[in-house]
């Protein structure tokens, strides 16, 4: 990566691995011969070459928003290179107050305000909307062995919330990021700003709300209710679902990181569902 670097924007002074995010790519902060420091997110496998693709598109195609890094650089090729402005010095959550819990929620809105990119998938065809309480029923094991509930728990509540999950509003055609976690988040002053694009998809702006919120949860921040008390509840079945049919499989083994994650988002979108359907 440094070598590569310095022929696209000069000699590299310093390079540090940054050890966020949970997909195969090499992730660093290089400080150039300039003074200049830059984050460099780099794809090391098909998988993520299409991915990293599609993030900078969406920068691309959103340049110029408050809520998104500058792009310094982009290289296409067999291992494509996006060089972005260092965000180092933001502040990266948690914790979490109240101020920037509202800076997330405006950004979200101005999300869905943006015009997404005409031929972007919807929500339903992106692996989010793969896997829910149908699956789970189907196969039950891998979420007991979690210990998060009884078979006979899940035997007289599961079709509840299958059923729900089922009926859960997802389409739309607002702009969704669809990856909004504390690790794609970061504040300069007050104003949230999102990374990490390449899930982005359209549907219905509720659903990037409703999946960031068993996130802020899990990390000492408020409850789903009380930032969401008018989500629908098959939405909440929905999202509880995912993570339910998520969390007790085998890790993946180019991201072993996901299912730990998964699993501290799934304790608070169950209990979430449990009190919005009264179970």
């Amino acid at each position: 990566m440094e070598s590569v670097l310095a022929d696209l924007v000069g000699p590299v002074v310093e390079l540090r691995p940054i050890a966020r995010g949970y997909t195969p790519a090499e992730r660093a902060v290089a400080v150039l011969a300039d003074g200049r420091s830059v984050f460099v997110k780099q794809a090391i496998n098909p998988h993520v070459i299409d991915r990293l693709r599609v993030e900078h598109r969406m920068y691309e195609h959103l340049a110029g928003q408050p809520f998104l890094a500058e792009v310094i650089l982009w290289r296409d090729g067999d291992q494509p290179i996006l060089v972005l402005e260092d965000l180092s010095s933001c502040g990266w959550p948690p914790p979490w107050n109240p101020v920037r819990v509202d800076a997330v929620l405006s950004t979200l809105l101005s999300v869905s305000a943006c015009e997404p990119p005409r031929d972007l998938k919807p929500f339903a065809e992106m692996p989010y909307a793969i896997g829910n309480w149908a699956e789970v029923l189907a196969n039950p094991d891998p979420f007991l062995r979690l210990g998060i509930c009884d078979p006979m728990w899940l035997d007289r509540y599961g079709p509840i919330l299958r059923d729900a999950a089922n009926a859960a509003p997802l389409t739309g055609s607002a702009l969704l990021h669809c990856d909004v976690r504390s690790d794609n988040i970061c504040f300069r002053a007050d104003n949230a700003l999102l990374i990490d694009w390449d899930c982005a998809c359209i549907g219905n702006p509720a659903i990037d709300i409703a999946f960031w919120l068993p996130s802020l949860a899990s990390e000492n921040g408020p409850l789903p209710p009380e930032v969401m008390p008018d989500c629908p509840r098959e939405l909440i079945a929905f999202v509880a679902g995912f993570f339910a049919a998520r969390a007790g499989l085998p890790p993946i083994a180019d991201a072993p990181g996901v299912r730990r994650v998964q699993l501290s988002q799934l304790r608070p979108a169950l209990r979430w569902a449990i009190e919005a359907f009264e179970l």
